[in-house]
């Protein structure tokens, strides 16, 4: 039991970071119908610029500083997509590569930035919480708190006219061209969204480790990607709040896997094997059970022809 329930807490902490990058991916992926293959680069920007801020002596100016970051490379990605003709998959790789340079420049050349003697929300928390039953669980109030803000922003985002109309150019974008709604708008405005998520989220796994390294949201999208699978595979396609809760947990049960990984002394270099069998086996079961049915339809006929057969031959 003294084990299980640190292993919990510390996949439930990187589970609910993790799962605001799940969200900007249930926004733009789910939602938006666009793979913005820059979720590493601009998960990196938000932990960088965060981090340069909260430096600075801005703590709670680093969390709108790093959401901002994030908006910017979401108008980026979207106005080449959308305005330059670039296929979306192209834009996101173009992005992704160009930030790696702008992370360095905005870390002043370095690849680390050490915040140990910083103050961040998760220190102002603990002072908060000093002397509470509660004062172990800072990092994960702050993190639950922020995830929390996001799930309901986005739900209650997602019903508004402008909601709607991202869900329905993810859907059809000539329906939604036709109806006088225009989907390189509503394309631009869902990634600005998503990628503030994707900012913010890098901004509190940089604060919360208390260090920033360039290569923080190296294989971020691999692992978004495998825990919003996760959760639709859990909880399948069913009304907007189930589904974003569904991603959040997907990212949990995924950390927690990673966890246990490393719990037993998996070599940390397997564990991007491990995340690429996970996305396999997250898009492979659910075809697995819709492929059932026809699956046991034919081992039900060569069953019953080799029955026949052997009656056959015995007759």
């Amino acid at each position: 039991m003294g084990v299980i329930l640190p292993l919990l807490q510390t996949a439930l902490e990187l589970g609910l970071t993790g799962g605001l990058t799940v969200l900007a991916l249930f926004l733009s992926y789910s939602m938006l119908n666009v793979c913005d293959l820059s979720t590493d680069g601009c998960f990196t920007l938000g932990a960088a610029v965060g981090a340069v801020v909260a430096i600075a002596g801005h703590p709670y100016l680093s969390i709108l500083a790093a959401m901002g970051a994030g908006i910017l490379s979401g108008l980026i990605t979207a106005v080449i997509q959308t305005k330059m003709g670039v296929d979306s998959l192209l834009a996101g790789i173009i992005v992704n590569t160009g930030l790696y340079s702008i992370n360095i420049a905005i870390m002043s050349g370095s690849s680390i930035l050490n915040m140990n003697k910083t103050d961040t929300v998760f220190t102002k928390m603990k002072d908060l919480l000093k002397g509470t039953f509660l004062n172990d669980q800072y990092k994960l109030i702050v993190i639950l708190f922020a995830v929390i803000l996001v799930c309901v922003f986005l739900a209650l985002f997602l019903k508004t006219r402008l909601g709607l109309a991202i869900r329905a150019t993810g859907n059809n974008p000539a329906m939604v061209k036709s109806s006088s709604i225009n989907p390189v708008f509503t394309t631009i405005i869902g990634l600005c969204v998503a990628n503030a998520f994707t900012g913010l989220s890098g901004c509190l796994m940089a604060q919360a480790q208390k260090s920033v390294d360039i290569n923080i949201g190296t294989g971020m999208v691999t692992i978004a990607l495998a825990s919003l699978l996760i959760g639709r595979t859990f909880f399948g396609k069913r009304k907007i709040p189930v589904q974003i809760v569904g991603a959040v947990i997907g990212a949990f049960i995924f950390r927690l896997v990673y966890t246990i990984a490393l719990r037993l002394n998996m070599p940390a270099y397997m564990l991007k094997l491990v995340s690429s069998v996970i996305v396999i086996l997250a898009i492979f079961l659910p075809y697995l059970k819709t492929r059932y049915p026809m699956l046991r339809r034919r081992l039900g006929i060569l069953s019953g022809r080799k029955t026949g057969g052997d009656s056959h031959a015995e007759g």
